[in-house]
């Protein structure tokens, strides 16, 4: 897959992002070694240490 292809898949993931503090959504693609790509965004908690990156949601 080409990284354009992946840049355009972490924009569309940002949208599903919840970033009530910062203003600032993150999107991630990731691709498995299955060649499946995996999506993921940054998710926001008024207790900061429960904040998720959008890596991290991906890979969960």
């Amino acid at each position: 897959m080409k990284e354009s292809n992946f840049i355009e898949q972490a924009k569309r993931a940002r949208e599903y992002a919840y970033v009530p503090y910062s203003k600032f959504p993150v999107g991630a693609a990731l691709v498995t070694d299955s060649d499946e790509v995996v999506l993921g965004c940054n998710i926001e908690n008024a207790s900061f240490g429960l904040t998720n990156c959008a890596e991290r949601t991906a890979i969960f």
